[in-house]
């Protein structure tokens, strides 16, 4: 069954049709979704789907983006959600430059933060990196990372940063990019990892591989993402699904 790593259906972009469209999935082939928070109010949506649906596990955290609504009190209520059984990592969590809010301290604060919390809690960790490979690596380093487990979601960097965090041991979300004709560098990398540490995503309703880029994305596209990966690494298309399923299942503590 493909295992869909990275989605945010609590997305309004989902409001008509999510019902119908999680319903379909098991038909589809798809068996396992990791529901992502992005904010407190995400990661309370997330919960509730992980809760309704059997399939749906989540993770809970907060995306730099919105770090700046956290506090100490937060902290303590993402701490009791990762007690929740259906929740099996802290994240999507990281540094995002390309905005400029909120500010880089504030990020790299809670950034840290979460990293703690992580370890506290004793899950992996789900890393949002964009722009900021130097100062993700750096903290991550200090944190020793290494100890706590994870992986980089929607990479975007070059070979050199992916071998820094494979040696960290830490697995690679690919998405939709990998089948862009810009996307020569994530295919350099694809290439040069393990299939081993990668996992599937879609991070819906964004990053829509081609040919349906630009528009809303969903894990219903998953197979257009592993068809490129067997591309790319002159395997089998099964062999993709069945290996990345392994990976995710092992990460995030899920079984049969």
């Amino acid at each position: 069954m493909i295992f869909e790593s990275h989605a945010h259906y609590d997305d309004k972009a989902f409001d008509e049709d999510r019902d119908a469209l999680l319903e379909s999935f098991g038909e589809k082939g798809i068996g396992y979704v990791i529901n992502i928070g992005a904010s407190i109010q995400t990661t309370k949506n997330t919960v509730e789907l992980a809760e309704r649906y059997p399939f749906v596990y989540g993770a809970a955290g907060v995306h730099p983006s919105d770090t700046d609504e956290l506090d100490e009190e937060k902290m303590e209520w993402l701490k009791a959600q990762c007690a929740h059984p259906k929740i099996v990592a802290v994240g999507e969590i990281g540094l995002d430059y390309y905005w400029d809010e909120p500010d880089r301290g504030i990020q790299k604060k809670w950034f840290e933060r979460q990293l703690q919390l992580a370890r506290e809690v004793k899950l992996p960790v789900i890393i949002h990196s964009r722009e900021a490979a130097k100062d993700t690596l750096d903290i991550m380093k200090a944190a020793h990372g290494e100890e706590l487990g994870g992986v980089v979601h929607c990479f975007s960097y070059t070979k050199e940063i992916a071998k820094e965090y494979l040696d960290m041991d830490y697995y690679f979300g690919i998405g939709g990019v990998v089948t862009f004709q810009n996307g020569k560098k994530l295919k350099e990398v694809v290439e040069y990892l393990p299939i081993e540490k990668i996992l599937l995503e879609t991070d819906s309703p964004y990053l829509a591989p081609v040919p349906y880029r630009g528009k809303r994305n969903s894990s219903l596209y998953i197979p257009l993402i592993a068809e490129e990966i067997a591309k790319i690494k002159g395997m089998d298309y099964d062999e993709v699904v069945r290996v990345t399923e392994g990976n995710a299942k092992s990460l995030f503590g899920i079984g049969e």
